[in-house]
């Protein structure tokens, strides 16, 4: 059965980091070819590009190769894997937490019109972009600090946070504020978008500011709703499996079925290669 679910990762691994790199280079050749498409918060869609582009590149080999070769004696205290512990959970939360400001920046463009360019400036999209890579070094660093560990997973082929009652604050901490925070905040702002898409859907076509009126179809609204409906539905999908095995492995103190382990692994890593499309449903 072990057999048969490290080829069965190491199949979806595959697939999955080609789309991941296949998605990201493209947007980022479509931002590079298309200087029209840059606005003051392009920082941001570069964040997340750049970090799924190289979650895929960092993790992804090491995943296949260890499902498939099995290297017995991997020393978690070893530079490489401590190394590869360390940049897995960096590219994860500043994954998600560039993610999470692209939703506030959209949140801002619809529900405050007016004033959206005097919100979201140059500057404060480059303080954001500062402040989200210094908690995602910060966070990463604690464990190499002495607060929490990595090491070795055999059920997820990886080096990651190791998810045992030593760890239990640090993992608390980072699950709450590295990765549950962002999800929440995300869904709850897609969910007032959508209100707010709703509402304006039932006024009519026709949306008035101080200058003039202008022609809104009708079906934009249905548009921008289905596209923050899937995606919440992708961000739960992708998470709440992973957050699950690692509360239940910190708190119980027994590891996981490789199976549970290594397919939720495979889900979070799944949105490095949802994440392209997501941010170009989302922008447009």
């Amino acid at each position: 059965m072990e057999d048969v679910v490290s080829l069965l990762y190491a199949v979806l691994m595959v697939l999955t980091g080609v789309a991941s790199v296949g998605g990201n280079l493209l947007l980022l050749l479509a931002l590079l070819l298309n200087k029209e498409l840059w606005t003051d918060t392009t920082g941001l869609t570069l964040s997340i590009s750049l970090s799924d582009l190289a979650l895929a590149l960092s993790t992804v080999p090491f995943g296949v190769y260890n499902s498939l070769a099995r290297p017995a004696g991997y020393r978690s205290d070893g530079a490489l894997c401590q190394g590869s512990g360390f940049i897995f959970l960096l590219l994860q939360t500043s994954s998600i937490h560039s993610l999470m400001w692209t939703t506030i920046d959209k949140f801002a463009e619809i529900c405050f019109g007016l004033n959206y360019h005097n919100i979201w400036t140059r500057k404060r999209c480059r303080t954001v972009l500062v402040l989200v890579w210094s908690f995602s070094v910060i966070i990463a660093a604690l464990p190499l600090l002495g607060f929490g560990s990595y090491s070795y997973s055999e059920t997820r082929f990886l080096c990651c946070t190791g998810f045992t009652s030593h760890d239990q604050n640090f993992v608390l901490l980072w699950l709450l504020a590295g990765i549950t925070t962002p999800i929440v905040a995300m869904c709850f702002l897609y969910g007032y978008i959508i209100y707010v898409a709703r509402k304006q859907a039932r006024r009519g076509t026709f949306m008035c500011n101080e200058l003039h009126c202008y022609h809104v179809p009708a079906n934009q609204y249905l548009k921008s709703s289905v596209v923050m409906v899937t995606t919440s539905v992708c961000l739960v999908v992708c998470w709440i499996p992973y957050i699950a095995v690692c509360l239940y492995e910190t708190f119980s103190g027994s590891d996981s079925r490789v199976i549970s382990c290594s397919l939720s692994t495979w889900l979070v890593i799944t949105n490095a290669a949802l994440n392209p499309w997501i941010i170009c449903l989302t922008q447009t």
